[in-house]
């Protein structure tokens, strides 16, 4: 069993548009844009990252807005809700919030016995907030979310499953242990976690496969503090017989990726080296950085991708 693995490290989605992307998760949600750059296969689309004051592991949500983008398919085989976590008495006011600024699918209720507000983000995105009581975690509260109710980070993320028997001996592998069950969802936790340290399945026997789309995630990535142990849960999980990516560099952070068995794209990602490599913490997410390979495309894109704002 894998120890290197230390919680959730990002989780990335894609999205119709940037404006009202950037707008619900900076206006609405109260997190801080981290990075603002460009994806490494599409440069005409960008890649924003939303978190805590300086993109913490753990905390950070990421999205490719694929202009016009059409909707995705909710179904089996995808991370299907992407939870955070803040003060348990906040839920009232984030109710108050989100309905405020028109946000769909609101419910409440509890999970495990936390209170839950689920909801959906512009391109009908499953989130969740959880209601937690020892969350040691500092919020970023520069967006006018106050800290008796601001997003700590992530507290978990759902996966909906045909059959959770092979990713559950995947999760078990990389160190996650079945902590609780409720009605057809698994719960598991690795210990000595970033904070975003639960994993969820849901078990949906004959629902269809979902269909990528405006409003999916895209993928989940796994932190591991260095490179060094990247390496090492590479070496592992091939000797176990995944197929795992090289090493890919992501300027803020060491990426592999496989295919677990529902169907979802796992990645591990380096806590290291960080959003503040080529921008000082309190400037974070302003200016559009650019992967070395696209530095030359720079005044094209600068005309071509929309303007979105702080």
């Amino acid at each position: 069993m894998l120890k290197q693995i230390k919680g959730l490290h990002h989780v990335t989605s894609l999205a119709s548009g940037a404006v009202e992307n950037n707008a619900f998760f900076t206006h609405g949600l109260g997190l801080r844009r981290v990075k603002k750059t460009v994806n490494f296969d599409a440069p005409d689309v960008y890649h924003l990252y939303y978190g805590d004051e300086t993109g913490s592991p753990g905390t950070v949500m990421t999205y490719f807005p694929f202009p016009m983008a059409a909707r995705g398919r909710k179904g089996a085989g995808e991370v299907g809700t992407t939870a955070f976590s803040v003060p348990a008495d906040s839920l009232p006011a984030w109710a108050e919030r989100l309905s405020a600024l028109g946000v769909e699918g609101m419910a409440s209720g509890t999970r495990f016995g936390d209170p839950v507000l689920a909801f959906e983000g512009p391109d009908g995105d499953g989130f969740a907030l959880v209601g937690t009581t020892d969350d040691p975690r500092a919020p970023w509260t520069g967006n006018g979310v106050g800290e008796d109710m601001a997003i700590r980070g992530f507290h978990s993320a759902a996966m909906r499953l045909r059959d959770a028997g092979a990713t559950a001996e995947l999760l078990r592998f990389m160190g996650y242990d079945e902590i609780d069950r409720d009605g057809a969802v698994t719960r598991f936790a690795v210990a000595g976690g970033n904070g975003a340290d639960v994993i969820d399945i849901e078990t949906v026997s004959g629902a269809p496969h979902a269909g990528q789309g405006a409003g999916s995630v895209h993928h989940i990535a796994f932190a591991v503090e260095n490179r060094a142990r990247q390496l090492e849960v590479r070496e592992a999980l091939m000797d176990t017989g995944w197929q795992v990516t090289p090493v890919i560099d992501r300027d803020y952070f060491w990426a592999i990726y496989f295919r677990t068995p529902g169907g979802v794209l796992f990645e591990v990602a380096t806590n290291e080296p960080g959003f503040d490599r080529d921008e000082d913490t309190a400037h974070l997410g302003e200016a559009l950085k650019l992967p070395a390979q696209h530095a030359h495309l720079r005044e094209r894109l600068e005309r071509y991708l929309e303007p979105i704002g702080d």
